[in-house]
């Protein structure tokens, strides 16, 4: 005898299976940094944040976003579109193919930037924008065109800083009406054309060998002005001694002056007499000086009565005649004293 089921199980075991099957299309999990976009028959309702939710199955959907992520593979980069139903909240890194760009002085680079953005409102991401990830990849690209066509091309090179603060300032704006924030802006790479890079080797060779240069000048300089500075306080310190020993000698003589006039007695007389005596002596100090010069001398005649006055101080300095006379025996002249032109 065949088992009998009567229909009302049979409705209640179906009854069970469609309210297990709806439980299982309406308990959502959404996991940390995620959130979900649902939608009420087509029209937005409200979003699920991490956790467990329940959604009304066929009359709740969640609303998928499109985005746009670059796969480098070798030297190029393929893009990949995806639908996505959660929408990760995390920072998320775009990585775009280098752009070509021409500066301000003509010449064609091709940037590779990255591009650092985070998702605030996801309701703005999925309703303002068709596809918010190929929006800020355009906007990234036109605006860096934007602010590095306003650069020279050594201007570039040496403010990339401020190259990323200018495009993410002037990003900022669009994006926050996407719901979207951007944290920061890089530019990783620069390529130049062969011909542009040779020139500015050889421009960087020449400037390090203009600095060498300048270099080397300022040394120069500076030595020849430590040079005249030394030569003018060994100038100046010789002037000075001599100044000193001038002082000293003229107060030697003044003061041998003075004894002996005190000496022989401070008149007229004895006062020629002494600078007859001086003057002799000076007679007798050039005098071998003068025979160096030739085999004989001829003496003014007004010397020899300057000699003739220095009989007196014989005993004193001995005789004048007999000091001339050794000097030029020493000297080894040939001829004599003459003593002008009457007696020659």
């Amino acid at each position: 005898m065949e088992p009998y089921i009567s229909p009302g199980l049979i409705i209640s075991l179906i009854v069970v299976a469609i309210g297990i099957f709806i439980i299982a299309k309406g308990l959502v999990i959404v996991r940390q940094s995620e959130v979900m976009v649902i939608e009420r028959l087509g029209s937005f309702n409200r979003v699920l944040e991490s956790g467990v939710n329940i959604i009304i199955p066929f009359i709740e959907r969640p609303r998928p976003i499109t985005m746009i992520r670059y796969v480098r593979m070798g030297e190029e980069y393929h893009p990949m579109t995806t639908d996505e139903v959660r929408i990760d909240r995390r920072e998320t890194v775009m990585d775009f193919p280098g752009q070509p760009v021409v500066t301000t002085d003509n010449v064609t680079v091709k940037i590779n930037g990255a591009l650092y953005y985070q998702i605030i409102d996801p309701r703005r991401a999925v309703y303002e924008v068709a596809n918010m990830s190929q929006a800020v990849e355009v906007l990234a690209k036109t605006t860096l065109r934007s602010v590095v066509g306003k650069m020279e091309l050594d201007k570039l090179f040496e403010s990339r800083a401020e190259v990323n603060n200018a495009i993410q300032a002037e990003m900022e704006e669009p994006a926050s009406k996407w719901g979207v924030k951007l944290t920061r802006v890089e530019v990783q790479d620069i390529s130049m054309p062969e011909e542009v890079e040779e020139a500015m080797r050889l421009q960087m060779a020449a400037e390090r060998k203009r600095r060498a240069t300048v270099t080397e000048a300022e040394g120069e300089k500076t030595a020849a002005i430590a040079m005249a500075q030394g030569q003018r306080e060994s100038a100046i310190l010789n002037a000075e001694g001599d100044k000193q020993s001038s002082i000293l000698r003229a107060q030697g003589e003044q003061e041998s002056i003075r004894l002996v006039l005190g000496a022989l007695g401070d008149s007229e007389e004895n006062k020629q007499t002494v600078i007859g005596y001086l003057l002799g002596q000076s007679y007798i100090k050039v005098l071998p000086n003068m025979a160096k010069d030739g085999e004989r001398v001829f003496v003014p005649y007004e010397s020899s009565a300057l000699l003739g006055s220095m009989g007196m101080f014989r005993e004193l300095a001995g005789s004048p005649e007999d000091v001339v006379r050794q000097s030029l025996q020493r000297d080894g002249l040939r001829g004599g004293l003459v003593g002008g032109a009457s007696n020659a």
